[in-house]
């Protein structure tokens, strides 16, 4: 029975099985092309594409070979930015890292970058931004609100509360308040 067997012309004709190291590089390229990626996310990308895991390795290894991927790089840039910008402490950064597959070596080797007094400094602009707006609140609020955007950029109790104290102690000299009101 003839209507069984791939017709002889059209689209469904000329479609064969797409070459999987082909498919590889394809995803690998058009996914460095949208932004740096790590190793470990491009190879989830290859296997969410049921690409075999062997052609993934091949292409991955060829691809850090000839410096398309590199994990080292990456994980510098990566906490440069993030530090920067958004202002996340080694803490947060070691938890993006370790999400997007970057092992706990070069991982460690990029968070050297960011010193002690580097993160308190980066905190303390943090707070010293948030403290303009929050300026009208109870001052426990406050302080509370302050600490806990903080710790949610992962910073620990040590830094953020004597960061945030510091700051608003700064602030209440300056206007002549004091920031912790004994209470009765």
């Amino acid at each position: 029975m003839r209507g069984q067997e791939p017709p002889d012309q059209g689209a469904a004709a000329q479609d064969a099985e797409p070459d999987p190291e082909g498919v590889a590089r394809t995803i690998a390229l058009r996914k460095l092309n949208a932004a740096p990626q790590s190793r470990a996310q491009l190879a989830e990308a290859m296997a969410a594409k049921d690409v075999p895991d062997a052609v993934a390795e091949k292409v991955l290894d060829r691809f850090t070979e000839v410096g398309l991927i590199d994990d080292a790089a990456y994980a510098e840039m990566l906490v440069r930015s993030r530090h920067g910008d958004r202002g996340l402490a080694r803490r947060a950064l070691a938890q993006e890292l370790e999400r997007k597959g970057i092992d706990r070596e070069t991982a460690q080797t990029a968070l050297e970058a960011i010193q002690p007094e580097d993160e308190r400094d980066r905190a303390r602009e943090l707070v010293r931004r948030k403290a303009r707006s929050t300026a009208g609140l109870d001052p426990q609020k406050r302080r509370r609100r302050l600490v806990s955007m903080l710790a949610r950029k992962g910073y620990g109790p040590g830094v953020a509360l004597g960061v945030v104290d510091e700051v608003l102690c700064r602030d209440d000299e300056q206007f002549g308040a004091h920031p912790f009101p004994e209470t009765p």
